[in-house]
C-alpha cells in the first residue's frame, strides 16, 4: 500500500461509523467531496474497493471493515502520543475513554465532574452498559477503564476498591411488609421478588445473600433495567433489590423505602478496573489515582447533598 495521510483515515473511520459520506463530512468539518476524495485515494492505495451503496447508506466490503480497525487503532494510538507529551509539559489531557455499568451511572458524573474541574483539556467518553456489555469493551480496548463490582475473571485485569456499595430490598411506601415486625429472608420468597438479570452486580450479590443463609432464591420477576425495577415497585408490585446508589431520588421523594431487616444494607465494593496487559494512558491513570483516594468521599458529599 502507499503512503497514507490521516486524514483519509480519519474519514474511513467516520464513514464506517456513520453509514454516510454526508453525516462523516458534518463530524470532521469538512466538505462531502473532501470525504470521497480520501476515500478514492485509499481505495486506490489498497487496490480494491472499501464501500458499497446499501440504499441510502454507506456500507463498508470486507477490506473496508479490516482496513477501518486499523484506522481506528492508529488514530487512537496518535491521539494517546499526543497525550503523553502533554503529559511530559505537566498538562493532564486527552480523552478518558471509561465504562460502567448501568448502576454505577448514579454515582460516576460527579467524580467526572470532581476530576475535571482544573483539567480543561481533558474530554471524556462515558459508556454505560450491563456487566457483560461492560467487560466486552474492556476486552476489546473499547475503553481503559471499568467500574463495576466484582472484577472480570474472562482475563486479567487489575481492580482497585474506591469505595462501598450499599443494597438493600425496597417496597413502596403503602406495602404490607412495612406493618408488621422485621421481614427475613425466608419471608420475600412468598412475594415478588424483582431483580435484575443473571449477571448484573445486584443479582450476583443477592444470589451469595441468599447462598450464606443457604435459602434457596425465589425470582418473581428479572428485569435488565434498574429504572423498570423502580418503577414497578413503586407501583407496588413486587419487591426489589437495588443498590442504595441507584435509588437516591426515589428515596428522597418517599416513592421507595427500605424494608427494616437484619443485616441491610447489604455491602459490597466498587472497584475501578483496567486490563493488565495493556498500558494505561496518563489520563486513565489519573483519574484511576484520584478515584481510589477520593471515590468515597465525593459519593459522601453527592449523598448528603441529595438529602438535604
Amino acid at each position: 500500500m502507499y503512503p497514507t495521510s490521516f486524514k483519509q483515515l480519519q474519514a474511513l473511520a467516520q464513514v464506517a461509523r456513520h453509514e454516510s459520506v454526508s453525516r462523516a463530512a458534518e463530524a470532521l468539518h469538512v466538505t462531502q467531496p473532501a470525504i470521497s476524495l480520501h476515500l478514492r485515494l485509499l481505495e486506490e492505495s489498497a487496490g480494491m474497493p472499501l464501500t458499497r451503496k446499501h440504499g441510502r447508506n454507506i456500507q463498508l466490503t470486507a477490506a473496508g471493515e479490516l482496513l477501518a480497525g486499523y484506522a481506528e487503532r492508529l488514530l487512537t494510538l496518535w491521539e494517546e502520543a499526543g497525550d503523553e507529551i502533554a503529559a511530559l509539559k505537566g498538562v493532564t489531557s486527552g480523552t478518558l475513554r471509561i465504562g460502567a455499568v448501568m448502576t454505577a451511572e448514579h454515582l460516576l458524573p460527579p467524580m467526572l465532574v470532581r476530576f475535571t474541574t482544573g483539567r480543561p483539556h481533558v474530554r471524556i467518553k462515558l459508556q454505560v452498559g450491563s456487566r457483560p456489555e461492560v467487560i466486552g469493551m474492556l476486552s476489546r480496548n473499547e475503553i481503559d477503564l471499568a467500574i463495576m463490582g466484582t472484577p472480570p475473571r474472562e482475563f486479567p485485569t487489575h481492580a482497585a476498591r474506591f469505595a462501598r456499595h450499599p443494597m438493600a430490598f425496597f417496597v413502596a411506601p403503602n406495602h404490607s411488609l412495612l406493618n408488621g415486625p422485621p421481614v427475613t429472608l425466608a419471608e420475600l420468597a412468598r412475594h415478588n421478588l424483582l431483580v435484575r438479570e443473571r449477571g448484573s452486580g445486584t443479582r450476583t450479590a443477592i444470589e451469595r445473600l441468599y447462598g450464606t443463609a443457604n435459602l434457596p432464591l425465589s425470582i418473581g420477576s428479572e428485569l435488565s433495567s434498574n429504572e423498570a425495577i423502580k418503577q414497578m415497585t413503586a407501583a407496588g408490585l413486587g419487591v426489589a433489590f437495588l443498590s442504595l446508589h441507584a435509588c437516591t431520588l426515589e428515596l428522597k421523594s418517599g416513592l421507595l423505602t427500605p424494608l427494616p431487616m437484619e443485616g441491610m444494607p447489604f455491602e459490597g465494593d466498587w472497584h475501578v478496573i483496567h486490563k493488565t496487559d495493556r498500558p494505561m494512558p496518563t489520563v486513565a491513570a489519573s483519574f484511576q489515582d484520584f478515584i481510589v483516594q477520593h471515590g468515597q468521599e465525593v459519593i459522601s458529599d453527592e449523598l448528603e447533598r441529595i438529602g438535604k
